[in-house]
């Protein structure tokens, strides 16, 4: 599938356009203030950033900036007919990372779990990977449509009949870091 079709699931999605618009160094900084304001602590995973958001309630949205310039953002909401975790499939989970590099995807396998990112174990070999309705990815292309829809989740949710944003809790989980908008800074009232 390629990137313009899979990316036709968000087209008409303002927070997809508006993310597509923001320059990588500021979606990471937005990343950062989020995660500092909601208390998770940055960490680094294989000398990428890992920044989270989660809401308290089961939604949350995590993002990995590595040092060549591309990015993997998942996003949740446990209500969501996305909600794997819930079907305990790991070839399914798996499968929704297709068309990731598998450099990106390797973030995501076989690391610890924590509140944002529980992991689904493949019962036959042990290999875990963090769970995500909603599987996004920065191929480092800026002003060109940098953002892409994984392969995979684009086919199953054309597969399954399923929208995208609102299952994948899109716009729900990156409404704290108002792209399209000025930035709400510390302190601002």
């Amino acid at each position: 599938m390629s990137n313009d079709s899979s990316s036709a699931l968000l087209a008409e999605n303002a927070t997809w356009q508006a993310l597509q618009a923001t320059p990588l160094d500021e979606v990471r900084r937005r990343a950062a203030l989020v995660a500092a304001e909601v208390d998770v602590e940055p960490t680094t995973v294989d000398g990428a950033e890992r920044l989270a958001w989660n809401d308290g309630g089961g939604q949350s949205a995590v993002w990995y900036f590595t040092t060549d310039g591309r990015a993997l953002l998942l996003t949740f909401d446990h209500e969501g007919s996305l909600n794997l975790y819930a079907e305990d499939d790991y070839a399914l989970q798996a499968s929704l990372y297709e068309g990731v590099p598998d450099d990106l995807v390797a973030l995501v396998r076989d690391r610890p779990e924590n509140y944002e990112s529980l992991n689904l174990t493949d019962p036959e070999s042990g290999a875990t990977i963090h769970y995500a309705g909603g599987v996004f990815w920065f191929d480092g292309e800026s002003g060109r449509g940098g953002w892409r829809i994984a392969d995979g989740l684009a086919a199953y949710c054309e597969r399954e009949k399923i929208e995208l944003n609102g299952e994948a809790g899109f716009s729900y989980c990156l409404a704290p870091y108002h792209f399209g908008e000025k930035f709400p800074e510390p302190g601002d009232n």
